[in-house]
């Protein structure tokens, strides 16, 4: 089973998005927009202290009648980040974002973000590894 060092290794980029607490929720959706994510962290002098995604956006903005432009990103963002570490493997994510609800996990190593997964890395990887496991059984099958 991959490692969560593994999947980030094999990423193609590896740039951290993030915000700032004080950013308004407008500036993070563009930032989200510009980088086609549906999450950014949200970092204060180099510390994790929120994340916000599309979902907070939609129930704590547009739900609340608030405005994008006038509210604040750390005034709706989650503060209680649900993290991992490089060594987990994907089905402890998986189990995790379903056991949390959650579509995407920062992953830290001794307080230092490395990066970030979502669902769809997830999804994409778990699917190369049983691609791999069939092609795989069939090569041994035909061999035999």
């Amino acid at each position: 089973m991959q490692t969560v060092r593994q999947l980030l290794d094999s990423k193609p980029s590896r740039s951290l998005v993030y915000v700032n607490p004080d950013s308004t929720v407008f500036q993070a959706l563009q930032v989200m927009a510009e980088s086609d994510i549906g999450a950014v962290l949200v970092m204060e002098s180099g510390d994790i202290v929120g994340i916000f995604s599309e979902r907070d956006y939609a129930r704590r903005i547009v739900l609340q009648g608030r405005t994008s432009a006038g509210t604040k990103v750390r005034d709706i963002m989650t503060s209680r980040v649900v993290y991992v570490t490089p060594q987990q493997t994907l089905d402890q994510c998986m189990a995790l974002m379903t056991e949390k609800r959650i579509r995407h996990l920062p992953v830290l190593e001794d307080q230092t973000v490395l990066g970030i997964l979502s669902i769809g890395d997830l999804v994409r990887a778990t699917i190369e590894e049983q691609e791999q496991v069939i092609n795989h059984l069939v090569h041994y099958i035909q061999s035999a």
